[in-house]
This record gives C-alpha cells, sequence and structure tokens, in this order.
C-alpha cells in the first residue's frame, strides 16, 4: 500500500472511530432528521465514550440526508449529562458533539473527576470549568473558563487547563497557580508562572515563566521550577533569587547554579553547580 492508501485508511478510521450510536427509537424524519431520542436515561456511544443524558437530537447538515451523513452529523444531548471514559467521568448539563471534529463539548457547571489506578496511586483529580471539551481521537480533555483543579493537597487556578488521561499529566495556563496546602509544620506554598504542568500520579510539577514561590514569609522568584512534592523539594533555575521579609535575608542563586528550597525546613540556599529540570516528563503529546 502507498503512501496515500495508508493516508486515506488511517482517515477513514478516524472517521469510523468518531461515528456515534445512540440507543432508543427516535422520533422524527429517518430520513433526513432530526432525530430526538427520549428515554430513562438516553445512552449513546462513541468511541471509548459512554454517555447517559435525559434527550438527544441527532441531526445532519442542510441539505444532506441523515443517512448519507456518517462522519458528519451532530449530537446534542441536555438534562443530566454524563459522560465516563476508563477512570474518567464527567457530568453537566447539555454536551454538543460533532462526527466530523471527535470533539464532545460539555457545558453547564461542567466537572470531572480521574480516578487512580490504585488506592497506592494517589488522589482523585477533580477539574471544574465552564466547559469542557473531550476529544474521541485520544484520551485527552480541554477545560476553559475559571478552571479548578484538585489532586489531595495540591490546588490549581487557570483560565485552560490540558489533562492527557493515559499519562495523567495536566497543563495549565492563563494566569495559572498551583497551592500546596499546609501540612504539619509546613506553611501553604502558592506557585505561580505563565505556566504550570503537574504529573498528578507522581505529584510534580514544572513552573515556567517569570515563576513564584510563596511560602510563609519566604518569596522565591525565578525562570522556571520543578517542584517534588513527596521530597518537599523546589529547584529553582534561571536568575533565581530568594527574599525573606521576615529575617530580611536574600540568597541568589550562583551565577551558573540554582536555588533548592526545602518547604519542609523553609530553608532555601544556593548550589553552585548546573541542574537541569526534567522537562522530557512534563511534555504533552505531539510535542517536539
Amino acid at each position: 500500500m502507498g503512501l496515500l492508501g495508508v493516508t486515506l485508511a488511517a482517515a477513514q478510521a478516524d472517521t469510523n472511530k468518531r461515528i456515534i450510536t445512540i440507543q432508543g427509537g427516535p422520533r422524527g424524519d429517518l430520513r433526513n432528521g432530526p432525530l430526538t431520542f427520549s428515554g430513562n436515561p438516553v445512552k449513546a456511544t462513541v468511541s471509548t465514550l459512554q454517555i447517559q443524558a435525559s434527550q438527544a437530537v441527532l441531526a445532519a447538515p442542510a441539505g444532506t440526508a441523515l443517512i448519507e451523513a456518517k462522519g458528519k452529523r451532530t449530537a446534542n444531548f441536555t438534562g443530566t449529562v454524563q459522560v465516563t471514559r476508563g477512570r474518567l467521568s464527567a457530568k453537566g448539563t447539555a454536551l454538543a458533539y460533532s462526527e466530523s471534529t471527535g470533539q464532545g463539548v460539555l457545558s453547564g457547571n461542567a466537572s470531572a473527576t480521574f480516578q487512580p489506578a490504585n488506592k497506592e496511586d494517589g488522589d482523585t483529580v477533580s477539574i471544574t470549568a465552564g466547559q469542557m471539551s473531550l476529544d474521541v481521537d485520544n484520551n485527552v480533555s480541554t477545560s476553559t473558563g475559571n478552571v479548578g483543579l484538585s489532586n489531595g493537597t495540591q490546588t490549581g487556578k487557570a483560565d485552560k487547563l490540558v489533562f492527557d488521561e493515559d499519562r495523567e499529566l495536566a497543563q495549565l495556563t492563563g494566569t495559572p497557580s498551583l497551592t500546596r496546602a499546609a501540612k504539619g509544620t509546613q506553611k501553604a506554598l502558592v506557585m505561580t508562572g505563565q505556566e504550570v504542568r503537574v504529573l498528578t500520579k507522581a505529584k510534580t510539577l514544572y513552573v515556567r515563566g517569570g515563576v513564584k514561590l510563596v511560602q510563609g514569609t519566604l518569596t522565591t522568584t525565578g525562570d522556571a521550577v520543578f517542584y517534588d512534592d513527596k521530597k518537599n523539594v523546589a529547584y529553582v533555575v534561571g536568575n533565581a533569587v530568594s527574599v525573606d521579609s521576615k529575617s530580611k535575608v536574600t540568597v541568589k542563586a550562583p551565577a551558573s547554579g540554582y536555588l533548592e528550597q526545602r518547604t519542609d525546613l523553609a530553608r532555601v540556599r544556593g548550589l553552585n553547580s548546573t541542574y537541569k529540570i526534567p522537562a522530557e516528563q512534563f511534555k504533552l503529546r505531539g510535542e517536539q
């Protein structure tokens, strides 16, 4: 099979994956649509997504018969909408699905939970947003609008959140912040920057772009930070400076070094060696 044949076969596979099946006897024009499904509840399947709702309307593009429009149809679910995919469960009041894009947009107080594979693997990840787009071509969701993220003692806020269920990786952008709650003798830690990435199972973070860490009277700034919540340590690189507003002590990273901040000990020290943030661990699928 030539390159063109392989490309066409892959495109056809994607199209077939996006076809939605809705259970039940519909009302409406069976040939041209739209068709209305109602039940207690209406159930539908598309790829690995399972959908339940009070009502669904299946429609074809204007001028196209419904029976000939597979791959181009839309399905709109209303009422109490619930969506499941593997360990992800999401809900809202409406879901608009397009076969041509393979995107299902959940709105109306959209929220989702992602369960750990085992109790030993960490905490349940919870997401709230204005709307949440679920991609059936991969296990990725994109949430926008007053986004909230909760993962054990970690909570985040952002304008946009991309969550890769396979990698258990969250990317927060648009004035993002992440707070690690106070625990034991440790004060709460707040991290901000242009972008925050979180490996939710490992409880590690990568923040880049004008980063700031605030913990009690300590304020540390730099270009990027890697934080390991389990080890209670942050490594700050790039023009890193830490100031204690109470003691008036300032610690600067050496010209070729970095700052190590122990969040359990409220201690910052400059180290005269190179530290490379493991950014490869935090790459989203498709990133170079």
